[in-house]
């Protein structure tokens, strides 16, 4: 029984990267995450596995099954969240893949776009895209067809790529976040505005905190006297590390050996498109 169950464990500890890499993406959180690939390890410990063919389809089925129902739970739970809602940051440095063939479906911006995808969609959407799956699999995981399944890939493909702007590359994003968090820490009003495109919105997730901001804040002029504002106060004594946060330049900012927040962007050829402003300390565990 011993050396049956430690088969098992090293069934679920090669396959495990992957299903935390589907987890993730379908659920925007990497605690969520690290919780239901715990989940899916319990139901794996209890099942006939002698019964199971593939235990890779097996477990990532399994995996995905479940982040598709807790995903139903998380967005009527996102519904009482004060303010914005942003995915948890990851530091993908150690992994840029974070389990995947690609690094696809990664990206703060992706995440954010796929919260308006359905469930299904999200997972095929994953499945495809990140993990390279073949259509025929993806709809045995999602008790599908074939020709189901691609139009669902098809659906979310076109959404996410018609709600995006062409992404620079990752030199240019580190450059501009650099330079943004240079004028920033001066509060040089006339230097944000030229960085940013001209309906550039500003995002922070806090949860409610005091001081971080609970509406987004929109267009260049207003997003630049924003940042300004808080130039006199916030920065003083203020330490940023550049990380490399969902496969994308970030920076995480501390003050005596304290986390206060982290910061992404995206950018076009049009200047930065949005400031991503993760500051609920429950979200920052894992930078």
């Amino acid at each position: 029984m011993a050396g049956d169950l430690d088969e098992a464990a090293e069934v679920f500890t090669e396959a495990r990267p992957r299903l935390f890499g589907i987890a993730y993406r379908m659920l925007g959180s990497a605690t969520e995450a690290e919780d239901l690939v715990q989940d899916v390890w319990l139901r794996w410990q209890g099942y006939d596995r002698d019964s199971v063919r593939n235990p890779g389809a097996f477990l990532a089925t399994t995996t995905t099954r479940l982040a598709i129902n807790e995903l139903q739970s998380a967005r009527a739970r996102r519904e009482t969240y004060i303010g914005p809602w942003l995915p948890e940051p990851v530091d993908t440095s150690a992994d840029p893949y974070l389990g995947a063939e690609r690094g696809e479906a990664l990206e703060f911006a992706v995440l954010l776009l796929m919260e308006k995808l359905t469930p299904n969609e999200r997972a095929a959407y994953i499945l495809r895209e990140a993990f390279d799956y073949p259509y025929g699999q993806i709809a045995d995981i999602l008790q599908s067809t074939e020709p189901a399944v691609r139009q669902l890939v098809s659906r979310a493909r076109k959404h996410v790529a018609g709600e995006r702007k062409v992404p620079v590359s990752e030199e240019m994003q580190r450059e501009l976040l650099a330079t943004f968090l240079e004028a920033a820490r001066s509060g040089d009003l006339a230097a944000l505005e030229r960085l940013f495109a001209a309906d550039v919105a500003s995002i922070a997730d806090g949860n409610g905190a005091r001081q971080i901001s609970r509406k987004i804040v929109a267009g260049a002029t207003r997003v630049a006297t924003f940042v300004a504002a808080f130039s006199s106060w916030y920065w003083a004594g203020v330490e940023v590390r550049h990380v490399t946060m969902n496969g994308r330049p970030g920076a995480v900012m501390s003050k005596d050996g304290r986390l206060l927040g982290a910061v992404t962007l995206t950018a076009s050829a049009d200047g930065i498109e949005q400031l991503l402003w993760m500051m609920n300390p429950e979200k920052l565990s894992s930078l």
